[in-house]
């Protein structure tokens, strides 16, 4: 849905996902200082919550959070001034300005005009972080995704995210927004290639809210994939990968729910409402890469195009999945990645094979008791299978899983 409604009005939670990351990078770029730009976009957005429902919601909600954030890192300076009996520097070297409408990258070859957001991202990664914290802020920062909700992708207490984010921030304080060259440039669309598929995952699975999937937020991070793809030097194994990942993931949105907005599993979706013209994009991209060194995202977009490339469900090659699995499991020891093996190797050689991948599994959240509950009911064990599911419930944050599980678990009796 976005931002603005039926009747006019403006959703500020749709406004805050569409505009957070623009806006935010362009006060970046104008002022030089992401503290000061994120506290007054954050402030023009509660005054936005505050005073238009009264007032009336002006002709541009966008330029008005802009304008309303500017005055707010302005009155700041001026007030820093005062403090420091000093002129504070208002502006962006005159190169950053050159920079916001092109970029060379290391072959010497022009990009049009650079996405606001991703010159946010190369921020974010910039090498004084480490991985997960550059994707962590940019979540937050570029995506607008929740404190909380970033903490639920990284596994990690609310707490600690916070804390996270906030030194993330400091280290950034004195960095330069701009764009880097050469090395530089790969060395960051590396961590960017993580961010903007953690920016999707948010939008596909969110863990968290009444809604099964937020294809709004997928399609930002789909969009942020094809820019990072586009200014990257040709040749990425795991930038190709990566696009063909999220573009034949996101090709199944339509169909991953019922009339009553209930959530329908991949095996009993219409395939006819996949967009079969995302998932042949995404095979052209896998083609050349069959013969390419195993990387993550290469075996994770090669296992979804197996369930691509399947006429119906029963068709699907679930040992060939499995086989996937055990590799990328081998390449990241993820935990999660050992509960999709699972999944796979259920289908391939029975539940109790799945079940017992699963012995001495530690993974938080529901989806590992659901995915117990649903072999066990598989198995005949309908008691242990009810504690599973229970286990699953208390811990599901997402409405529509959430009555999924009930469901499932009613149908035992």
């Amino acid at each position: 849905m976005s931002a603005a409604g039926a009747a006019g009005a403006v959703d500020p939670a749709a406004l805050h996902r569409e505009e957070w990351g623009r806006l935010l990078a362009l006060l970046v770029a104008r002022f030089g200082r992401l503290d000061l730009a994120e506290d007054a976009l954050a402030e023009a957005f509660e005054a936005a919550v505050r005073t238009w429902p009264a007032d009336g919601t002006p002709t541009n909600p966008a330029a008005w959070l802009m304008t309303t954030a500017r005055r707010r890192v302005l009155d700041r300076l001026r007030a820093e001034a005062v403090r420091a009996r000093a002129v504070p520097v208002l502006a962006v070297e005159a190169s950053l300005a050159q920079d916001a409408e092109r970029v060379l990258v290391s072959d010497g070859r022009e990009v049009g005009a650079v996405d606001e957001r991703l010159r946010l991202v190369l921020l974010c990664a910039h090498p004084a972080l480490a991985r997960e914290a550059a994707a962590a802020l940019s979540l937050r920062l570029v995506v607008g995704v929740p404190t909380d909700e970033v903490a639920r992708l990284f596994l990690v207490p609310v707490p600690t995210m916070a804390a996270r984010l906030t030194r993330a921030r400091k280290r950034l304080a004195a960095e330069r927004f701009e764009v880097p060259t050469g090395a530089a440039l790969t060395e960051r669309l590396d961590v960017v290639a993580d961010v903007a598929y953690l920016a999707f995952t948010a939008g596909y699975a969110p863990s968290s809210g009444p809604d099964l999937h937020r294809p709004d937020l997928a399609a930002e991070a789909v969009r942020l994939v094809r820019v990072v793809h586009e200014v990257a030097p040709p040749g990425s194994v795991e930038l190709d990968a990566l696009l063909a990942l999220v573009l034949i993931q996101h090709s199944r949105r339509d169909a991953r729910l019922d009339p009553d907005g209930r959530l329908v599993l991949l095996p009993d979706q219409d395939r006819s409402r996949w967009h079969h013209g995302e998932v042949v994009e995404a095979l052209d991209l896998l083609t050349p890469l069959t013969t390419a060194p195993a990387t993550p995202y290469l075996l994770q977009a090669l296992v979804a195009a197996c369930h691509a490339t399947a006429l119906r469900a029963e068709d699907t090659d679930w040992p060939r999945i499995a086989d996937l699995y055990d590799e990328l499991e081998t390449l990241t020891g993820s935990p999660v990645v050992r509960l999709a093996r699972a999944v796979a190797l259920a289908e391939a050689d029975g539940p109790a094979a799945g079940l017992a991948l699963l012995d001495g599994l530690g993974l938080p959240g529901h989806r590992l008791p659901a995915v117990r509950a649903e072999l066990l009911a598989r198995l005949g064990h309908d008691g242990e299978a009810r504690a599973s599911y229970d286990e699953a419930l208390a811990e599901c944050r997402n409405a529509v899983e959430a009555d999924h599980l009930a469901r499932r678990r009613a149908a035992l009796g």
